[in-house]
């Protein structure tokens, strides 16, 4: 493969000389003398074989090929730049691709803002999310297949640290045949309806949570599915309380009013899956999970 008979460093002195305005402008820009920023870029042109600049008056302008290769150009040295930071990263010890795996019923809102803040912790690092529910974490955990994971229940042989409890409460539609019974509910009376539960997303040993023994039961495979289809009147669910808050408040959703199990609470925790050699992301990524959390988490998450 030929080396390129440009660089990096000349591309980045004519966009330079372009968005001042002229060679002595980018000189003082790039605390470089005028005859080394002229002398790079006559070098750029003597490489390349084309004239990239024309001197209006005392305004340096781009020819049209000069245009077009210095628009291409800079995609070019914003990679190059990028490259250059994310080696620095490795080399300070960050990692270059970080894999996380929460749990479906995290706060969504609570998760957004930690994300932000681990991207301007390590903005070189690429990381992929992927919710889990029920099982599904254990998995992730135990395959090794996440750096981090916040799960329900922590699998043998490894540690983790409790974060939160979510409260889960029974929902339907203001106008779900349930609601208009008017009373206090049993399990009888459930049984009658649709109830949507979100399938597991785990493959080795997948399990059930909640009331399931209404005989006519949809599965789905998300926690917004699930919402939907309790929003649309469609069945009854036990969800998050943290994500149907609104539509209680607002009066597209309510409580049932059950006799007994209307709410219950699901603890949530944290395992660093390397452990000592967990690196310094996913490190960060456990510290900001813990200290993003609002003191009265001792008590729940609602």
């Amino acid at each position: 493969m030929p080396l390129s008979r440009s660089s990096i460093d000349q591309w980045e002195v004519l966009a330079a000389v372009v968005d001042a305005g002229g060679f002595a402008q980018a000189a003082q820009a790039l605390h470089k003398s005028q005859s080394a920023v002229s002398y790079a870029v006559a070098q750029l042109q003597q490489a390349l074989g084309v004239r990239l600049l024309r001197m209006e008056g005392r305004r340096a302008v781009l020819t049209p090929a000069g245009a077009e290769l210095l628009r291409r150009s800079r995609g070019v040295v914003e990679q190059f730049t990028r490259l250059e930071a994310l080696a620095r990263a490795i080399d300070r010890g960050w990692e270059s691709e970080l894999a996380l795996v929460i749990d479906a019923s995290f706060p969504q809102a609570l998760l957004l803002g930690i994300l932000a803040e681990l991207r301007a912790s390590c903005p070189h690092t690429t990381v992929s999310l992927a919710d889990a529910v029920l099982s599904g974490a254990e998995e992730a955990i135990v395959e090794a297949a996440a750096d981090v994971v916040v799960t329900t229940r922590v699998p043998q042989g490894w540690l983790g640290d409790w974060l939160m409890d979510v409260e889960m409460i029974a929902v339907s539609s203001p106008a779900h045949p349930l609601q208009g019974l008017q009373r206090t509910l049993t399990l009888e009376d459930l049984a009658q309806h649709t109830q949507v539960v979100v399938r597991d997303s785990g493959r080795l040993h997948p399990r059930d949570e909640g009331w399931l023994g209404a005989p006519h039961r949809w599965t789905v495979a998300s926690l917004e599915a699930s919402h939907a289809a309790v929003r649309a009147g469609l069945a009854y669910a036990w969800l998050p309380a943290h994500g149907v808050e609104e539509d209680i408040a607002g009066g597209r959703l309510k409580a049932l009013p059950l006799a007994v199990g209307g709410t219950r609470r699901m603890s949530l925790y944290v395992v660093l899956v390397k452990g000592e050699t967990a690196g310094p992301a996913a490190r960060k990524t456990v510290e900001l999970l813990q200290r993003h959390l609002p003191p009265s988490r001792q008590a729940s998450i609602s």
